[in-house]
Formats: C-alpha cells, sequence, structure tokens
C-alpha cells in the first residue's frame, strides 16, 4: 500500500497527489511512468510521473479526473492508501548533449512536460516554454515553468490567460525571429501534437512527442499501447513513451483513442453514483 502525503485540487478536474513510493522515487527519471491501481478492485491506469522527491521517498502524479478510475482515485483522501504503484516504466527521455530546447505542454500535458523542462534546465540547457491552456480557469503548475524556462510563452484558446491563440501560433513566432532549437519537445492532447510536428517538420526541427495510449500491464504483453511509428508497430510501454514525431501515425493514435471514450464515460458516471448512493 502507498500512503497519499499530500492531496491539492490544482482545478475542478485536475488533482495533484504526492505518494510514498520510495524505491521508485529513487529511480524514476522525466519522462516515465507509473502503473497503479487505486484499490484492490481497481482499473490499471498509467500516470506519467510529474515529479519526484528522493529523499523523502514521494512520488508526485497529477491526473485528470475523465474516467472511473481516476474518479475513484480522486475521492482518496489524505492519509489513505493507493493499493498499487509499479514502476517507474517506459524509457526516460533523452535530454543529454541538447543545448536550446523548446518545450510545448497542452492542457494536463504540461504535468508531463514540466519534470522534462526541469531537468533541462538543471543540466545548463537553455528552456523555451510554451504552455497552452482552453482558458485561465484550466491553467496549471505555471509559477514551476516560470522558474525551470529561460522564456515562456502562455496562450490559451480564448485569450483569457497570455495571448489569445494556440501553441503552434507562439512557437512559429519563436521560430520565425531566429530562435535556432537542437529539439522540440511537446507533450498534450494529440491534435496539438500533430500539429505542433506538422510545423517542426516544416522547418526540419527534430521533435519528440510524449504518447499516452490506452494501456494495461506495462510491460509490452497486453498490446494495447500499441502505434504505428515509421511504419512500424510499436509499444508506447516498452518503446516509448516518447517517440519522433515526425515518424508518428497521430490520425491512427486518435481513432484508437476515441474507441472507449462512451464506455469511460459510462463507467465514471456509474462510480460517481456508486459513492453518492
Amino acid at each position: 500500500m502507498y500512503k497519499i502525503v499530500e492531496k491539492r485540487i490544482l482545478r475542478p478536474s485536475v488533482t495533484l497527489m504526492r505518494v510514498e513510493a520510495p524505491l521508485v522515487a529513487r529511480k524514476a527519471q522525466p519522462g516515465q511512468f507509473i502503473i497503479l491501481r487505486a484499490d484492490a478492485r481497481g482499473e490499471r491506469i498509467p500516470l506519467t510521473v510529474a515529479d519526484t522527491d528522493p529523499a523523502a521517498g514521494t512520488v508526485t502524479i497529477i491526473f485528470q479526473v475523465v474516467g472511473a478510475a481516476t474518479e475513484t482515485l480522486n475521492h482518496l483522501q489524505e492519509g489513505e492508501a493507493i493499493q498499487d504503484f509499479v514502476g517507474p516504466l517506459g524509457k526516460p527521455t533523452h535530454t543529454e548533449g541538447l543545448k536550446k530546447v523548446a518545450v510545448v505542454g497542452g492542457g494536463v500535458g504540461c504535468a508531463i512536460a514540466y519534470p522534462v523542462a526541469k531537468k533541462l534546465h538543471e543540466q545548463g540547457t537553455i528552456v523555451h516554454s510554451v504552455t497552452g491552456f482552453r482558458s485561465a480557469d484550466l491553467v496549471i503548475l505555471e509559477d514551476e515553468f516560470a522558474r525551470v524556462s529561460d522564456e515562456v510563452c502562455r496562450v490559451s484558446d480564448d485569450g483569457s490567460w497570455g495571448e489569445k491563440g494556440l501553441v503552434t501560433d507562439a512557437l512559429r513566432r519563436l521560430i520565425e525571429r531566429g530562435e535556432r532549437y537542437d529539439q522540440v519537445i511537446t507533450i498534450g492532447p494529440l491534435i496539438m501534437m500533430k500539429f505542433v510536428c506538422a510545423l517542426t517538420k516544416e522547418f526540419q526541427i527534430p521533435t519528440v512527442v510524449s504518447m499516452n495510449p490506452i494501456m494495461i500491464d506495462g510491460t509490452g504483453m497486453c498490446g494495447g499501447c500499441r502505434l504505428t511509428v515509421g511504419g512500424q508497430m510499436k509499444f508506447a510501454c516498452v518503446d516509448g513513451p516518447d517517440f519522433d514525431g515526425h515518424q508518428v501515425d497521430f490520425d491512427e493514435a486518435m481513432a484508437r483513442g476515441r474507441m472507449y471514450a462512451d464506455f469511460e464515460r459510462h463507467a465514471r458516471e456509474e462510480t460517481c453514483r456508486l459513492f453518492q448512493a
């Protein structure tokens, strides 16, 4: 059992938890993830490690409540425990040797982008962060990105936070003013990453994306997280989650991601009714 030592509601549907998991905390690197079960009957879900404190033996996760498993997880309180917390899984994000990087995060994907930006900053890389949200009431980790970035571009769909526009608008402005990036790292909704990659391909900038498809076992056995990358089948859990964004078949990934949307919504509704009973 893994004790929750801190719980913070960042936004109405986004929660931060700091969990006692000493072995995971000692080994986890930015880009890696854990798989957890909230309780003994729970579904296995992958969540990217948002931060670690090896000295305290804690791992920070940030999640959006979208289905039954995250609804159940969100009902746990400080002092209670998570049933299973396995990791670190996947390959860490490659950061060595990069001198100047643009980190582009969208929505809750910023929780995954932040530890990458933090590691780059700590190793002396120049970091330009582009963070985007639908509106001001959905913003997370604003201060954290400011601390680890040499420059931050903030955008929102409705203009209520930062500049009105998309992350691709801000990234294009940076590139067209003469910024030369060794790499762009982008993490967020699939449609956002698709268009970021279309932009960077235009300028021939190497681009890494973090893929988080449906995942069950996290060891490559179930095949649920399969993707097509460069015309070949890959498994996000063992081959990724980071991939060359210019090689990912985003249309296929988006189609697969929509397959269980109705089931997920129904399962959450049933779970909410159980908690209310």
